[in-house]
């Protein structure tokens, strides 16, 4: 028996409804294979700057560190459209992440079976299933390097500078080999090391990490290139590790391949065991409040943090292996209903797949 301490970032919209079917689910999980998870909810977000006048609260910061991990629901919306840049719902994420250290990215683009006509590839180029993890460098790169604006050939000029450190190459490849070698061995590095200087270092010292883990099949590819592929032909790939900017680009992406946005989990990891666990979807406050939110992905984002951050495989595949029963015996929600099937909500949805968990 463990007991586990799990900080809940609900937030805003429809995130406080998803997290709520996701520590069941995870409660459900101590009941079943005996462990005791306790969850100390606190604020960030919309609702924190409604509350407290601040995205991210330093209180919050200090309890998600204390944690073992964090379930982060979702987080803004139209209501803080007029906030100040700084001060905006969204940058609650970026603190979370500089704050927790989290540099590694885990965003899995997986097809189940039972909705592989949701697809928007052909039959033949995906069959009825597909899985992908790609590893984002999180904390580096354009999006944290130089930016600002100078005089230039024609006049005044905007620049962003894309910079990468040894030691940040480093850390994020060993932590794409590492997954790797817990799925099918084989790792995609992507990066434009034909063109970027950064790139090439990149490249660098990803072979360098690879050397250190001979049982893993290690190719490269150009981001225009692995763009392509993505739609061409997605099943050659297992672990793609790229830069943050790649990444962000290539997610989102391979999220669209498998037709179904609200059932995608996703993991954010740094030197500790502790990670932040979120659904890849928004706070889509339009359908806040009304049963109507799908609440797989974060469901799915528990599984991810047993298996990540507790180490405990049995009880990840247990969620996976419950959120396929309930989608294999016709239950939708609205957000992937289709003709024929049984239309549920968020909370029947919820109570489907803990009672499926075994």
């Amino acid at each position: 028996m463990a007991e586990f301490h799990i900080a809940v970032v609900a937030g805003d919209g429809i995130g406080p409804e998803v997290t709520e079917q996701a520590m069941a689910a995870l409660n459900k999980i101590g009941e079943q294979f005996h462990h005791t998870f306790h969850f100390n909810k606190v604020l960030a977000g919309g609702c924190a700057i409604d509350e407290v006048g601040k995205c991210l609260p330093d209180e919050t910061l200090e309890q998600c560190r204390k944690a073992d991990s964090v379930l982060l629901g979702a987080v803004g919306g139209p209501k803080w459209d007029t906030v100040a840049g700084d001060q905006r719902p969204e940058k609650a994420l970026l603190g979370l992440r500089e704050g927790l250290g989290l540099y590694a990215n885990l965003r899995p683009a997986i097809i189940h079976k039972a909705l592989s006509n949701a697809c928007p590839l052909k039959a033949e180029i995906t069959g009825d299933s597909l899985d992908i993890l790609i590893v984002r460098e999180l904390t580096g790169g354009i999006y944290f390097g130089e930016k600002g604006y100078r005089e230039g050939k024609y006049g005044q000029e905007a620049f962003d500078v894309e910079a990468y450190s040894e030691m940040e190459i480093r850390r994020i490849a060993k932590n794409a080999f590492d997954v790797a070698m817990q799925r099918n061995k084989k790792v995609t590095s992507v990066d434009k090391a034909n063109v970027l200087e950064s790139s090439r270092y990149w490249r660098k010292i990803v072979t360098e990490v690879a050397k250190a883990y001979p049982e893993v099949e290690l190719n490269h590819m150009y981001v225009d290139n692995a763009a392509m592929q993505l739609v061409r032909n997605p099943k050659q790939f297992d672990v793609i590790v790229t830069s943050n900017i790649f990444g962000d680009i290539l997610s989102d992406e391979a999220s669209m391949i498998t037709g179904s946005i609200g059932l995608l989990p996703s993991a954010s990891l740094g030197e500790t065991g502790a990670g932040m666990y979120e659904p890849i979807h928004g706070s889509a406050p339009d359908i806040a409040g009304k049963d109507m939110a799908n609440p797989i992905a974060a469901i799915l984002s528990t599984a991810m943090m047993l298996k990540y951050s507790f180490k405990l495989d049995k009880e990840a595949e247990a969620i996976e292996k419950a959120v396929t029963s309930v989608l294999e015996a016709g239950y939708r929600t609205a957000d992937i209903m289709s003709e024929g099937m049984k239309a549920v909500g968020t909370k029947q949805m919820g109570k489907l797949i803990c009672d499926a968990i075994q």
